[in-house]
């Protein structure tokens, strides 16, 4: 089982990043790609969760261990699959969603894509109480890096959306709000979006 991958970036995608190890390519996928723009062909330090199954082999991938963790919580819980793992992580608000989970906010949780009302109920149920721990980890927020205009950066960000499972009406109604902030990276136009979606 592997732990962590020292690597170089090589290619990244709206689901998944490639990281260059000793002449080989890992493909991770992750909840936001794009977090790691500013390192393309740079060397990372990423966090992996493997999955064998019958017909694949599967790395997941994450910033820091306690983004791990929180990952390893939420697959535990009924009805949440890795996929539907990563979309909820790659909002920023990590603390954001342990406080909904604490404070039995369903309605925040139902906003992420694939959660319903009733996965949002059986997070509460297994998970309220059990995070604790993680909450001084997470930052409330990230402070964006490097800044560089281009039409495709949000381009690229809408179709990670839509990659995360968010619906074409929502992807619609966030694309009509983010151009008014001009000169994004699309790890930027992708957090911004993120929040606007939690909004609602």
């Amino acid at each position: 089982m592997y732990e962590y991958l020292n690597g170089v970036v090589t290619y990244i995608s709206p689901l998944y990043l490639v990281v260059e190890n000793q002449g080989i390519g890992y493909q991770i996928a992750m909840g936001n790609p794009y977090r790691y723009s500013s390192q393309l062909n740079g060397q990372v330090k990423i966090y992996l969760h493997q999955v064998i199954r019958e017909d694949a082999q599967l790395l997941y991938g994450f910033e820091n261990l306690e983004e791990k963790q929180l990952f390893l919580k939420l697959i535990s819980v009924s009805g949440i699959g890795p996929k539907s793992a990563l979309a909820i992580l790659a909002n920023d608000n990590h603390s954001g969603l342990i406080q909904a989970i604490e404070a039995d906010d369903v309605t925040y949780l139902t906003k992420f894509p694939g959660v319903g009302k009733k996965t949002a109920q059986q997070m509460i149920l297994d998970l309220k109480g059990k995070l604790g721990e993680l909450v001084a980890d997470f930052p409330v927020e990230k402070k964006p890096t490097a800044v560089n205009a281009a039409d495709s950066a949000l381009v690229e960000a809408l179709e990670a959306l839509a990659a995360l499972g968010y619906s074409e009406k929502e992807v619609k109604r966030v694309a009509k709000l983010l151009p008014e902030t001009v000169g994004q990276t699309t790890d930027q136009y992708l957090r911004e979006a993120l929040k606007l979606l939690m909004k609602k």
